[in-house]
């Protein structure tokens, strides 16, 4: 007998099968919007500050996720100084897709394809609950910061710029 399958994104079957804490909020995603971080936080209906978006970068030659706030953008040199690498860059949008197996605007730091060194804004710390992509667009899951850090082994880094 075939075992059945659990239902959601990889990020949402993570969360389950770790046992986490979670909310998910769907919204109805507008592809004409010029930015996914805050159309996210629009239709939530929380501050910009306490949406987190996913981004990956090369240091020194590897890829890592970087989770900042979507009010702020990613500060390259502190992502490289918290992995105790010298040089960051963002990475290439296709291999990011590659890596994680989600698409742009949908990629979540939790249920990739390929687990990659995390670090979280230590701003997350400030929120009781932060809001994450859940894995596509329109997606987004809801998780204390503690519990992100947790299950992607990220530590807490001042890595965003306002």
């Amino acid at each position: 007998m075939a075992k059945k399958k659990p239902a959601g994104t990889p990020a949402i079957v993570a969360l389950t099968a770790a046992g986490a804490a979670f909310t998910v909020h769907a919204y109805e995603h507008d592809p004409a919007h010029p930015s996914y971080g805050e159309e996210a936080a629009q239709a939530l209906g929380v501050s910009p500050a306490q949406v987190f978006k996913t981004l990956l970068a090369d240091v020194d030659g590897s890829l890592v996720v970087a989770v900042v706030p979507v009010s702020g953008s990613l500060d390259l040199k502190a992502l490289a100084a918290a992995v105790g690498g010298k040089r960051a860059a963002m990475a290439d949008p296709a291999l990011a897709e590659r890596t994680t197996g989600y698409v742009l605007g949908g990629i979540s730091p939790l249920g990739q394809r390929k687990r990659l060194p995390t670090v979280l804004d230590a701003s997350a710390s400030g929120f009781p609950t932060i809001c994450v992509s859940a894995g596509r667009r329109g997606l987004e899951v809801e998780l204390a910061p503690a519990t992100l850090a947790a299950l992607t082994s990220a530590p807490l880094a001042p890595i965003a710029r306002a």
